[in-house]
C-alpha cells in the first residue's frame, strides 16, 4: 500500500512537490522525507560555501579575517577596484553562509 498525502486546503505542500520529495528521498512519509531533503540541501549549500571560501583563501593566501584587517588598514592593493571589492563581498558572504549553515546543522535532530 502506498502512502498518499492529505492534500486538503490546509496542506502546505503541493502534490508535485510531494512526488519530487518522495522520489528524491525514497521515503513515502512526508514527515520523514522533508527533513531528509532539508538536511541534504543544507549539506550541499555548506559544501558550496566551503568551496567558495577556500578558493578565496587560496587566491589571496590568507583567511578572510586577515584579509578584512588588511582591507581596513589599507594594505590591500586596488581595494576599490571592481574585482577586489567583488571578491571581498563574495568572500564575506561565503564565510557568513558557512557559519550560518554550520549552526543549522548543529540544530538538526
Amino acid at each position: 500500500m502506498s502512502y498518499s498525502p492529505d492534500l486538503s486546503s490546509n496542506t502546505l505542500i503541493s502534490k508535485p512537490m510531494y512526488q519530487i520529495l518522495t522520489d528524491l528521498t525514497r521515503e513515502s512519509r512526508l514527515e520523514v522525507a522533508l527533513p531528509i531533503a532539508i538536511k541534504d540541501l543544507i549539506r550541499l549549500k555548506l559544501a558550496d560555501a566551503i568551496r567558495s571560501r577556500t578558493a578565496f583563501e587560496q587566491q589571496y593566501g590568507i583567511d578572510f579575517e586577515a584579509f578584512r584587517q588588511a582591507w581596513e588598514e589599507g594594505r590591500v592593493a586596488d581595494k576599490h577596484s571592481y574585482d577586489v571589492e567583488r571578491d571581498y563581498w563574495e568572500w564575506e558572504a561565503a564565510v557568513t553562509d558557512e557559519q550560518r549553515l554550520r549552526q543549522m546543522i548543529e540544530r538538526l535532530p
